[in-house]
């Protein structure tokens, strides 16, 4: 079982990296150390409350992957969902019953950033303003370069974010990258009680958004 884990996650990175997704850009990467955690980062999208921002999460996968779907957590403060908590939604594995052996981590990812941008409440979920969103997104490289894993997987993203640093000294600009994580955490809707490749990856964010739709509606009963 273990072997056909390894097999399948092996075959999912090489199709990503041939095939990069980039409506989101999404960038994803296994733990050196251990193929069964992956982190990722979604940018937001323009036009939405979460432009320009780096949101740096990790899935969790079990030795029965494919057959099992993994643990989704989001571990940059987005305004949308709480930092380092297990999500519910039909590709996590709080709904089981809902998983498709089909589904790879870029369709779970795309689904993610799908249920992001909308506003339906979840387990794990948090209700902020537009400006708030707004405020973590430009904030979101300094949380993130805090985070060694973070540095060490995604470097072309650290230097993104020292090229920024740079501006804003030679601009005379303070340099404030406290994120305020009691604020987010105070406006939480989180309706608890929670204790807590390539073509695989095609069968469509739509169908995987409407899964997270209802999955989301048995999260909230």
């Amino acid at each position: 079982m273990a072997d056909m884990c390894t097999r399948r996650l092996t075959r999912e990175l090489q199709a990503i990296n041939k095939n990069p997704l980039t409506s989101p850009r999404i960038l994803a990467m296994p733990n050196e150390a251990n193929i069964l955690e992956w982190h990722y980062v979604i940018e937001g999208s323009p036009g939405t409350p979460y432009q320009g921002g780096h949101y740096h999460g990790k899935l969790i996968f079990p030795k029965e992957y494919p057959l099992k779907p993994p643990s989704v957590i989001m571990l940059t403060p987005s305004g949308r969902f709480k930092p380092n908590r297990r999500l519910c939604l039909s590709m996590s594995d709080f709904h089981p019953e809902s998983w498709n052996p089909m589904w790879s981590v870029s369709t779970i990812l795309t689904g993610l950033y799908s249920f992001m941008v909308e506003t339906a409440p979840t387990l794990g979920s948090v209700e902020t303003t537009e400006s708030q969103k707004r405020r973590l997104a430009m904030t979101s490289l300094d949380f993130n370069v805090k985070d060694s894993t973070f540095c060490k997987l995604f470097p072309d993203l650290v230097e993104i974010q020292k090229e920024r640093l740079r501006k804003r000294r030679e601009a005379g600009l303070s340099d404030n990258n406290s994120i305020k994580d009691e604020q987010i955490n105070n406006s939480s809707s989180d309706v608890d009680g929670e204790n807590g490749i390539n073509t695989l990856i095609a069968t469509g964010a739509g169908i995987v958004a409407v899964l997270i739709a209802t999955a989301t509606w048995r999260c909230l009963v």
